[in-house]
């Protein structure tokens, strides 16, 4: 997930610190296209869309119809070789692809654009090794993992963490 180069959304290419200095300033980077998302009108309109038909107040039905979104509509797609490349949700959205930070940050998104707090929880599979990232939002009073880049269920978390490095939106 994090590497030396990040591409900016204007396609610049700026240098990030390595370990996990580099990923608060991806995790940073990541909330402040987010932040910009959840107002974008587009953003807006794409999660009510997705979300019409549910009953009044179905929380946790708008939690699940924006997750199998992202999770199902989206596709998976690897950044450029050695270089970490982090877009704003609505090329995301237009492009129907992404790598993990891509889809964790239009989820984000379209959670907080319909006022599901979200946050980014980035996960190391071996000590201080960040190589992964994905979204929680609470439900009710609890956090729940959001993981779209798998054919799982809300709630599932890739086994084998042993780092967490959170950052709300």
């Amino acid at each position: 997930m994090l590497n030396r180069l990040q591409a900016a959304p204007s396609s610049q290419l700026l240098g990030i610190p390595d370990g996990p200095e580099g990923v608060r300033v991806t995790l940073e980077v990541m909330r402040q296209l987010a932040k910009a998302g959840r107002i974008n009108p587009e953003i807006r309109a794409t999660a009510t869309g997705i979300v019409s038909g549910l009953g009044q107040q179905d929380f946790a039905g708008e939690v699940n119809r924006l997750f199998q979104f992202v999770r199902d509509q989206i596709r998976y797609i690897q950044d450029p070789n050695d270089v970490e490349r982090v877009t704003a949700p609505e090329i995301t959205l237009a492009d129907g692809s992404g790598d993990c930070d891509d889809k964790a940050i239009l989820l984000a998104s379209l959670l907080e654009a319909i006022g599901h707090p979200a946050r980014f929880v980035a996960v190391a599979f071996s000590p201080d090794n960040f190589e992964h990232v994905y979204v929680e939002t609470k439900i009710g009073s609890r956090w729940v993992a959001l993981e779209t880049t798998e054919p799982v269920q809300m709630g599932w978390e890739p086994p084998g963490i042993v780092g967490k490095m959170l950052r709300h939106i």
